[in-house]
């Protein structure tokens, strides 16, 4: 059952397994990239708790020992202070050049994981075994690592891609269903920026992939992946296709700074509000029907999901504040602001050319709603 997506890029090729059951499979998976039988891995406490001991077992089959670093869960965690404590303690470990360092959690992990592995020894290998959605569909793809800055999101990192990744569809069940509705986000963005039929299927099938259906969501992630390995080989460090990833990011990623990058809004949650908005600002500017924007608020609720500023808890800055927050996002080119819009459900596209005004108005009108 298990689905191999490859992302050939030229001299740092990988595979992404996506199925159920790969922990118990990761020592005969990762044993053939290994130089020596041992890895270390970096985990957080709560995926430690529910699924360290599986892994080691998984490696254990294959001969393989491990030692592991188990850091605070949270986005919090991706700072400079775990950033030295997880380099630290890979020099400890002794870790090698040609050592594989393992990641296992969620999107913090990964990108944390994946910058200390490119700094360690001017870059060390590293496999990704993503354990939330997020993660599996987005994060731990593509070769984006890095931590945060207060002045903003991912301001801080390397493009530096793993050796492999391991999308184990059973460990989604063990996430809450927010959790799990926040990768689900990511997953819906694929269909907006750029797949119309997927959007479709994820319409008919999103309630039974939110549900459990293992081969909805080993399709689901499936497909996510291979929509962003292509875009990835076209464009690996993001000077052009690539952007077409961040559809919903520009407007997340200020929500996510006002709200104090905490549980008040997760990531996922602001991209889908993210995407909403940005489509709500293609019609205003006559790029698509007002019933696109319509279309997508409306399977983000039948889903269950956040979707305007109005579902977001607590206070939150005004306009002007969110747009001077918008302005410290890294797709920032000469000080103009590039947003992710679309031309319909599926077509979407990168452009410089928005005036603020609209801009200002819409979150104007959104703010006013709550």
């Amino acid at each position: 059952m298990m689905e191999t997506v490859h992302v050939g890029l030229e001299g740092r090729a990988y595979d992404i397994h996506i199925g159920p059951g790969l922990l118990a499979q990761a020592g005969a998976l990762i044993g053939p990239v290994l130089a020596r039988k041992q890895v270390c891995v970096v985990t957080d406490e709560n995926v430690a708790a529910l699924h360290l001991e599986t892994l080691r077992a998984g490696l254990a089959t294959d001969g393989i020992s491990m030692e592991a670093l188990v850091l605070p869960a949270g986005e919090s965690t991706k700072s400079w202070a775990h950033l030295e404590q997880t380099v630290e303690w890979l020099l400890a470990q002794r870790v090698e050049r040609r050592d594989l360092v393992v990641a296992l959690g969620g999107g913090v992990i990964g990108d944390l994981t994946g910058f200390a592995a490119a700094i360690l020894r001017r870059g060390v290998g590293f496999v990704q075994i993503p354990t939330s959605l997020l993660a599996q569909v987005d994060s731990s793809v593509g070769g984006k690592t890095g931590i945060n800055s207060p002045l903003g999101k991912n301001l801080v990192g390397a493009f530096h891609q793993p050796k492999l990744v391991l999308a184990d569809i059973d460990v989604l069940g063990t996430l809450t269903p927010r959790d799990f509705l926040a990768g689900y986000g990511e997953v819906v963005k694929y269909g907006l920026l750029g797949d119309a039929a997927f959007f479709e299927w994820l319409e008919k099938l999103g309630p039974k992939l939110a549900a459990g259906d293992v081969e909805a969501r080993i399709a689901a992630v499936k497909r996510s992946c291979e929509m962003k390995a292509e875009i990835v080989m076209r464009d690996e460090t993001e000077q052009g296709d690539r952007a077409l990833l961040n559809l919903g990011h520009t407007f997340c990623h200020a929500l996510e700074a006002a709200t104090g990058y905490g549980d008040r809004l997760l990531h996922g949650e602001g991209v889908a509000v993210g995407c909403a908005l940005a489509f709500e600002l293609s019609a205003r500017l006559g790029l698509c029907s007002q019933e696109d924007p319509s279309r997508v608020r409306q399977h983000l609720r039948e889903m269950g999901m956040k979707v305007d500023l109005k579902d977001i808890d607590g206070d939150l800055p005004d306009a002007d504040a969110l747009l001077d927050l918008m302005g410290q996002d890294k797709k920032v080119v000469d000080g103009q602001l590039r947003f992710i819009l679309a031309r319909g459900i599926g077509n979407a596209f990168v452009t410089a050319d928005v005036p603020r005004d609209v801009v200002h108005d819409l979150l104007v009108q959104e703010l006013a709603n709550r």
